[in-house]
């Protein structure tokens, strides 16, 4: 305990946690430079250091990142990281009425108390929240892609045609590439560039980012109409407070089991959330148009699944996502082999990383507070400004991922595409949503069929897959029978 205490409360260690959320923070508004990116550019520089300093700094930047997505989603309708896609839905119109500041504060209480949430259950019973998500295979991990699919009709928007016909784009897009199965390639067109299908991160800029540049180069020629940003308040009302706080609850906790279920991830678990918080909300039909709870659900749950992710990582010697995945390369560096014997073998360091990690969350909240009149600027800048700013970002986020100049065709085309269903008043978020799980979903029942030898009947033998599937079609059918007895109630 002392030698943890000594660790964890060195001066040393608390300015490379502040060090790491900083980068994290600015690196998670810059719209593709993803938090994985960051982390295998920030692991060489981990080698030189101490195991608990090379490993905190990490997963500071995982905590800031996370945070920092949200608010680019907020300010300029694009998430600046996957784990914010789901933010968009409720976040920018807080930005269209001039109440930026008050949104940025709530996402970042929200994205506070997630983080603590999964950091206690993180210290708390890690080991039994692992036992529980290895127990999906196959089987249970294409029943909870096919519940996160389903949540399509709930984030359809005002028309669920557009969008269904948005999530089916999505899932056509997922088939592009070699078949994990067959290996063969499909609608590759002869290119080996398309053999990996498409990159997630380039068509998500193009979608979310470069649209809105063609939208914010229309409106250009138009009479401006500024929104004027004023910050009174940094501290999220009392009543935000009530409104929030349960959802803050519900969403970390919800972040956490989803993000210790390896290859979710945080993405995944803010959209599940988002659809789980309009299902009890008693207000569902103004979700969309910038509500505290819809951007406190999101937030707090994908800030969630960064503790959630370590369960796994830590126990098991399993990443939970990618980022996770990148950081297991420095516990292996520092021959600090995760697994049960880590908490015997190196039980300082472990708790290192617990206590450490609490710490992150909280110059999370202290850095967001005091940095949101600073945030607020993004939208104060002329659009002729800002256009070629994100543009460029556009770009370079794109080609950064793979080094590939296709990718910025990729984004290119998917900003045209994105453009023309904004005007044609589709959403986007169901094709984003399609593209994560399609894959996930597609390759997890052919293994699954390939285990029962082509029996179906095997996602209802297994209760998590069941329960997965039972509540998938509940999901696809809820605004439809909702719809229904409204009809019935006004004849």
């Amino acid at each position: 305990m002392l030698e943890t205490l000594a660790l964890a409360f060195n001066p040393v260690t608390f300015f490379t946690i502040f060090v790491g959320v900083t980068l994290g923070i600015t690196l998670g508004i810059l719209p593709g430079l993803t938090s994985t990116m960051v982390i295998a550019l920030l692991l060489p520089l981990t080698f030189a250091m101490e195991p608990h300093l090379g490993i905190m700094l990490l997963i500071a930047q995982f905590v800031g990142a996370i945070y920092g997505g949200g608010i680019t989603a907020i300010l300029i309708n694009t998430p600046g990281t996957p784990a914010a896609a789901a933010t968009v839905l409720d976040g920018y119109p807080f930005t269209k009425r001039g109440e930026a500041g008050r949104a940025i504060g709530i996402i970042t209480l929200a994205s506070f108390g997630g983080g603590i949430i999964s950091g206690i259950l993180l210290i708390g019973i890690a080991p039994a929240l692992a036992r529980i998500a290895m127990q999906f295979n196959a089987p249970e991990t294409f029943a909870l892609a096919f519940f996160g699919i389903s949540i399509i009709s709930s984030i359809a928007g005002k028309s669920l045609l557009k969008g269904l016909l948005s999530g089916c784009v999505g899932l056509l897009l997922a088939l592009v590439g070699m078949d994990n199965i067959t290996g063969f390639t499909r609608f590759a067109f002869g290119t080996t560039f398309l053999m990996a299908g498409f990159a997630f991160i380039p068509v998500m800029v193009g979608l979310f980012a470069m649209s809105q540049c063609f939208v914010l180069i229309e409106e250009m020629g138009l009479k401006p109409s500024a929104i004027i940003q004023k910050i009174t308040r940094v501290l999220p009302s009392k009543q935000d407070l009530k409104i929030v706080w349960k959802t803050i609850l519900r969403g970390g906790l919800t972040g956490t089991f989803i993000g210790a279920i390896p290859g979710v991830g945080g993405d995944v678990s803010a959209f599940i959330s988002y659809d789980m918080e309009r299902r009890v909300s008693k207000h569902p039909e103004r979700f969309g148009t910038g509500l505290p709870e819809a951007i406190a659900a999101t937030e707090s749950s994908n800030s969630g699944t960064t503790g959630g992710t370590l369960i796994p990582l830590l126990t098991l010697g399993i990443p939970g996502d990618s980022n996770t995945a990148v950081m297991l390369g420095a516990f292996m560096v520092h021959n600090l082999i995760p697994g049960p014997l880590l908490f015997v073998q190196h039980a300082a360091t472990v708790n290192t990383i617990f206590i450490g990690f609490i710490i992150a969350n909280i110059f999370m909240l202290t850095l967001g507070l005091s940095g949101i009149p600073l945030f607020i600027k993004i939208v104060q800048v002329p659009k002729k400004i800002l256009v070629p700013i994100i543009a460029v970002l556009c770009v370079v986020g794109s080609f950064a991922i793979n080094n590939n100049f296709l990718d910025i065709v990729v984004m290119l085309s998917a900003g045209v595409f994105g453009y023309i269903l904004i005007k044609g008043g589709f959403p986007l978020s169901p094709i984003v949503l399609a593209l994560i799980l399609g894959p996930m979903a597609e390759g997890n029942l052919r293994r699954s069929l390939v285990m029962s030898q082509g029996n179906p009947m095997i996602f209802l033998e297994r209760p998590f897959s069941a329960f997965f599937i039972v509540l998938a079609i509940i999901s696809l059918f809820f605004p439809l029978i909702k719809h229904a007895i409204k009809t019935c109630r006004r004849k």
